[in-house]
């Protein structure tokens, strides 16, 4: 389904909450998707920068005692807005496949 490979939605909804390094934002797509979305480091990255260069996210290098710097993403309010808009396009994608399962059920075992 054309949803499933909306990786920009994803990475804005994950980044609605908390600013994030990369592989933070693929762990959590991860995790909160019971393990049924992976997306891998050439996936991700060119994403991210799609993102960055629509203004919908900005990013910003932090600096780590002894280890790498990290390059961390945050949303901003245009990302917000976008966010929103894939939303509104998830609900009303949801209510007419569900309106079809529920007009096919099978009732009966027929």
């Amino acid at each position: 389904m054309a949803f499933k490979g909306d990786l920009e939605a994803l990475i804005l909804a994950v980044l609605s909450d908390h600013a994030l390094h990369g592989y933070e934002i693929s762990k959590r797509i991860r995790s909160q998707s019971q393990e049924v979305l992976k997306y891998g480091e050439g996936q991700l990255y060119p994403a991210l920068h799609k993102l960055e260069e629509s203004g919908f996210i900005e990013a910003e290098w932090m600096l780590q005692d002894g280890k790498p710097d990290r390059k961390v993403y945050s949303i901003t309010p245009k990302g917000r807005e976008e966010l929103e808009r894939h939303r509104s396009a998830w609900a009303k994608f949801v209510s007419g496949v569900g309106g079809i399962f529920a007009s096919h059920a099978v009732e009966g075992g027929k």
